[in-house]
């Protein structure tokens, strides 16, 4: 394995961080954050965020918010 630089790393490392590169290229973008601060801080900074928006994903609406929402839609395709 070589060092794939910060260019590379910064460019996939949003498919890094979903699993979606190929062996070889995640072992890179790998090798590369364990040898530099940036990139391993803008991993960091990603992961966290990933994270958040998928715990986020997970939970439900409250069921007024939802009620509301479905009412509006209704409205919405009924004017049409």
């Amino acid at each position: 394995m070589t060092d794939c630089g910060c260019e590379k790393a910064k460019a996939e490392l949003e498919e890094y961080l979903h699993n979606e590169l190929c062996k070889e290229d995640a072992a890179d973008i790998q090798e590369h954050l364990a040898n530099c601060a940036d990139c391993s801080t803008e991993h960091l900074v990603g992961r966290t965020l990933t994270d958040v928006v998928q715990r986020a994903c997970k939970e439900s609406a409250p069921e007024d918010l939802r009620d509301h929402v479905l009412m509006r839609l209704r409205e919405a395709q009924s004017a049409h």
